[in-house]
C-alpha cells in the first residue's frame, strides 16, 4: 500500500481484510470453466485469490499505476488487463461458452451508472457479485413502500434477482470509508421461462415511465405521470391515481409500460 496512493477521483479504497477477501471468493464460487471479470482490482486483493481456482482472469482498470502494478504481479497468460473506463467497457464481449461472472469492489462515486451499464449486457451474463456502499445496496433490494424503494430498485429488479449477502465495515479497506459497505448477488432474470404481461414490450417506455414516477417522490401518480396519461392511465390499469412511486411494485410499472405500448400500435 505505501507505494500507492489512493486516489480519491477514482475512488479507491482498498480492500485489506484477509477474512472479508475469503468470504467474498466463497460467495462468488469460482469454477473452471468461468469466465470472471473483475472491475476495479486495484492492488489484487481479490485478483490472487481469484486466480488460486480458476486458470484465467480479466479485470477493467483505469489506473496506470495500478496496471502497471498488476502486470508485474501477474503473467499474462494468467490475467488479461483491459485499460480503461467500465463504463465504456464492453462487458458482454467476453461472453465464452462458460458462464460470464463479473464481480469487484464498485467505486462509489460512479456505483449507480454502472450498474445500469451492466444491466444491459445481462442475458450474457451468468452472475453477478458487488461490494457497493450499504446504502446503495440498501436502495437495490428495497422491498414497495419502504423509503429506500426508488428508481433504482424498479430497473434493477426488473432485470435481476438480488440478494444483499454481508455488511463489510470500514475498518476491512485501506484507506477506510466513512460508511459502511455490502455484498450483493445479482442473478439474471430468466425472460424467456417469464409470462408476456411480466417483461417490458418497450425497455426504453419502460425506463421512462419510471424515471418519471420517481422524479418528484412527495408528488401523485397522477401528476408525475401526467405526460403518460395521467390518472386515466393509472385508473385503467387498477391503479389508485393518489398512489405515489415508492408505493407500487415492479410489475406494476410493467404493465403501465406495456398499456402504453399496445396504446401505441
Amino acid at each position: 500500500m505505501k507505494d500507492h496512493r489512493p486516489r480519491k477521483r477514482f475512488g479507491q479504497n482498498f480492500l485489506v481484510s484477509p477474512g472479508v477477501i475469503r468470504k467474498i471468493v466463497d460467495a462468488i464460487a469460482p469454477r473452471s470453466g468461468d469466465t470472471v471479470v473483475e472491475i476495479g482490482p486495484g492492488l489484487g486483493a481479490l485478483t490472487g485469490p481469484l486466480l488460486e481456482w480458476i486458470d484465467h482472469l480479466h479485470v477493467v482498470e483505469i489506473d496506470r499505476d495500478l496496471i502497471e502494478r498488476l502486470r508485474t504481479h501477474f503473467a499474462p497468460e494468467r490475467l488479461t488487463i483491459h485499460a480503461g473506463d467500465a463504463l465504456e467497457f464492453d462487458f458482454g464481449a467476453l461472453k465464452g461458452e462458460g458462464p460470464l461472472k463479473i464481480v469487484g469492489n464498485l467505486p462509489y462515486n460512479i456505483s449507480s451508472p454502472l450498474l445500469f451499464h451492466l444491466a444491459e449486457v445481462a442475458d450474457k451474463v451468468s452472475e453477478m457479485h458487488f461490494m457497493l456502499q450499504k446504502e446503495v445496496v440498501d436502495r437495490m433490494v428495497a422491498a414497495p413502500g419502504s423509503g429506500e424503494f426508488g428508481r433504482l430498485s424498479v430497473m434493477l429488479q426488473y432485470r435481476f434477482h438480488m440478494e444483499r449477502l454481508f455488511i463489510v465495515p470500514p475498518g476491512a479497506f485501506d484507506p477506510p470509508p466513512k460508511v459502511d459497505s455490502a455484498i450483493v448477488r445479482m442473478i439474471p432474470r430468466d425472460f424467456r421461462k417469464l409470462g408476456a404481461g411480466e417483461t417490458a414490450q418497450d425497455r426504453e417506455l419502460f425506463g421512462r415511465l419510471v424515471t418519471a414516477a420517481f422524479s418528484q417522490r412527495r408528488k401523485m401518480l397522477r401528476n408525475t405521470l401526467r405526460e403518460f396519461g395521467g390518472e386515466a392511465l393509472l385508473e385503467q390499469q387498477g391503479i389508485a391515481p393518489t398512489a405515489r412511486a415508492e408505493t407500487l411494485p415492479v410489475e406494476a410499472y410493467v404493465r403501465l409500460s406495456n398499456a402504453l405500448s399496445a396504446a401505441q400500435k
